[in-house]
């Protein structure tokens, strides 16, 4: 297969031994989730597992028709990307309004509602989402996009696959993770921005880029950093609440670690927010001379 750009760069990064390493972890993972979801599919009789296979065939074949449109692999996943958090962010508004519009925000957010409940297609939507996170897992090994020893997209991806389809498995916690998909809203800009930089559009002084930026750290604030905070917050608050099991520590690891991996993502995109700001400030002083 001819290496592309994106795999040059990756090896360049990171070690052949250390990736070779990074890649066979995070396949074995992925490949013992698929084994659990197909054997509970096929054995125990959880069909209502099947949507989550459903969502990385869904994903899959996005991925494969806008492959015969472009065959840069990082285009064509960022793009599948950028998909699923506009599917997702629809799919959540859908179901938080509706709920609303229906029942009021009276007990929508108790603690039996969001740990026993399940408000109408927020499983369906759950288990897409669970589905796109396992084809997004694949892609990037497939095509190594990703850098470092301990990528933070993969860490991502592993503990929401965990996190997702043990709730589904159990049917528990939906709502709970409905609610943390509201961060698919900041995903969208996430995408959009590198979609323009790849498209080679630069421009800090445009008003879209401007007003993207501005979407940008609203959406971060409010639908990832805090909305997070205030799940976290929540667990907390109705630990008591919780039976004896595996809900309320799975629920504080993951939310652990969303809310770290937040932190990372807040730094990462502080500074490319100034380093558009310092090429552009570059810019001007060059016309100037």
């Amino acid at each position: 297969m001819r290496i592309t750009r994106v795999q040059r760069e990756a090896k360049a990064a990171m070690g052949g031994g250390d990736q070779s390493t990074v890649e066979a972890f995070f396949s074995v993972t992925l490949i013992l989730w698929l084994g659990f979801v197909s054997f509970q599919i096929l054995f125990n009789n959880s069909t209502q597992l099947l949507s989550v296979i459903a969502g990385s065939f869904f994903y899959q074949t996005s991925n494969s028709l806008i492959r015969s449109l472009s065959e840069d692999p990082l285009f064509v996943n960022t793009s599948v990307s950028l998909l699923h958090s506009l599917v997702t962010s629809a799919s959540v508004l859908f179901i938080l309004s509706r709920e609303w519009l229906r029942n009021g925000s009276s007990g929508m957010f108790d603690h039996s509602q969001l740990v026993e409940g399940t408000w109408p297609w927020a499983f369906q939507a759950l288990s897409f989402s669970c589905g796109y996170f396992a084809y997004d897992q694949w892609d990037m090994l497939r095509y190594r996009l990703y850098n470092g020893w301990i990528p933070s997209i993969l860490v991502h991806h592993l503990v929401l696959l965990i996190c997702f389809t043990l709730a589904l498995y159990r049917n528990v916690t939906i709502n709970y993770l409905i609610l943390t998909l509201i961060c698919e809203l900041h995903s969208i800009f996430l995408h959009v921005r590198k979609m323009r930089r790849m498209a080679g559009f630069r421009d800090g002084k445009s008003i879209l880029v401007k007003l993207e930026w501005i979407l940008n750290w609203a959406t971060f604030f409010v639908a990832r950093f805090a909305s997070h905070i205030l799940i976290t917050g929540k667990l907390i608050r109705d630990a008591h609440k919780f039976e004896k099991g595996v809900e309320l520590p799975l629920a504080l690891f993951g939310m652990a670690g969303m809310n770290l991996l937040n932190i990372g993502l807040g730094i990462d995109l502080f500074k490319a927010f100034k380093r558009e700001r310092k090429s552009q400030q570059g810019n001007r002083h060059h016309h100037r001379e």
